[in-house]
């Protein structure tokens, strides 16, 4: 999320299709790059407007076929389609329950269930007396935990890390997340609310976490009012870190600045690995002071450069070759991101590029979450929204760079990638 970041409060238009060409006067989702996107995602036709094609018809065929009772009751007898139709089945009901196994995730890590196991199995009774909850009750989460393959039964009865506890053993950045989530949770409890009132909803607990989303005066919040949401970010970074080191040659460049780069996170992960950058760092004054910190001390005799600003109000810092934006952009409307990366290329020495990094929508095998996960949480949170490679794409031609390149980092589901250079 961006810790940059003056708020703007301004209402969303009825017609987001017609906002983004105002923006710049291009349609954002009509590039032709690959990537697995799923489509353009703006200014499409109503679909009575349309004619369906032949495809689209047989799909239409499809669901119609799929929606009826007495196939679905034959589907689940004959013996070929049986499997298929169990599978659309607890997929159907993974669908309707996920609230609980989200909470059963939650009370795990609460209980520091993984890391209790990560030493080997315990007994149930063992576990009762670590946790302190009652034996018969806390049966009933390790069952759950079973199911859910966060854990197993050993043969002798004992309790033991599944294959999808495992990585959750010490992994602060999971837990974090997982710990977040119950702002979000609670932000969904009324969803067709939340759809209404959009970013007018004021119970929405992401706004008053994102402090700066409600802020006018964004540069004058204090350490205490960054402090949570810069932490976060932080403990959440070396998951994304990591794909973007491996899937951008930040050896070709000399000095990268990182564009709200919160407590320095990123730019630290950069920094060990590419001991010959020199690293700058932009983020409000409250939060560019944590960052300070964060890389004098892991750094002491680099060179470091800290700026505290408004990137709606004041310069970037000149001298870089490569700007990144991590988690930034999909936080702000098209015209609020077109003006970031604006001025980024202002910034940016002849020949330097910029690379945004974030979760992106239309990514074929990321789907859930920039399409569903954060379409809902940036809804909920007041500002912004998930974009294709495509659009993005578009955004920085519009703001001046060319050669515009997708990196594919390993994993779609943490991050994305697009970079442009001058």
């Amino acid at each position: 999320m961006s810790r940059a970041h003056e708020s703007r409060g301004r209402e969303r238009t009825a017609n987001p299709g017609a906002e983004r060409r105002a923006d710049y006067g291009i349609p954002l989702g009509t590039g032709s790059g690959t990537g697995g996107e799923t489509g353009t995602r703006t200014d499409a036709p109503p679909v009575q407007a349309r004619s369906l094609g032949l495809w689209e018809r047989l799909l239409e065929a499809r669901d119609r076929i799929l929606a009826s009772p007495r196939f679905q009751r034959w589907a689940a007898s004959f013996p070929l389609t049986r499997p298929i139709a169990l599978r659309r089945s607890r997929q159907v009901f993974d669908l309707c329950a996920g609230f609980v196994y989200s909470q059963s995730v939650l009370a795990c890590v609460r209980l520091d269930l993984f890391d209790l196991l990560s030493e080997g199995p315990l007994s149930v009774r063992e576990l009762a007396t670590e946790t302190g909850i009652p034996e018969e009750r806390l049966a009933r989460l390790l069952g759950a935990g079973e199911a859910l393959r966060l854990l197993r039964r050993t043969r002798d009865g004992r309790i033991a890390l599944g294959p999808l506890g495992a990585p959750l053993v010490g992994n602060e950045a999971l837990a974090a997340m997982v710990e977040h989530n119950v702002l979000f949770y609670h932000d969904l409890s009324d969803p067709l609310q939340l759809l209404r009132n959009g970013s007018g909803a004021s119970s929405s607990l992401l706004q008053r976490y994102w402090a700066y989303t409600r802020s006018p005066q964004a540069s004058e919040l204090t350490e205490d009012q960054v402090g949570p949401y810069s932490s976060l970010m932080a403990q959440s970074q070396p998951l994304v870190s990591r794909e973007i080191l491996d899937a951008y040659p930040f050896d070709e460049h000399r000095v990268v600045l990182d564009v709200g780069g919160g407590e320095g996170a990123f730019l630290e992960a950069v920094g060990r690995e590419h001991p010959e950058l020199s690293l700058a760092l932009f983020d409000l004054p409250a939060v560019s002071e944590l960052g300070r910190r964060r890389l004098e001390s892991a750094f002491p005799d680099r060179d470091i450069r800290v700026r505290g600003g408004d990137f709606f109000r004041d310069r970037l810092p000149r001298g870089a070759d490569l700007i990144t934006l991590v988690r930034i952009l999909h936080d702000h409307n098209d015209a609020e991101a077109l003006r970031i990366l604006q001025s980024a290329r202002e910034a940016l020495e002849p020949g330097g590029r910029v690379v945004v990094a974030e979760p992106m929508a239309g990514v074929r095998g990321a789907e859930t979450v920039g399409d569903a996960y954060f379409s809902l949480y940036l809804l909920a949170m007041g500002q912004g929204r998930p974009r294709t490679p495509s659009e993005y794409r578009d955004l920085l031609r519009a703001a001046g760079f060319r050669r515009i390149r997708t990196p594919r980092p390993r994993s779609p589901v943490l991050t994305g990638m697009v970079s442009g250079q001058l």
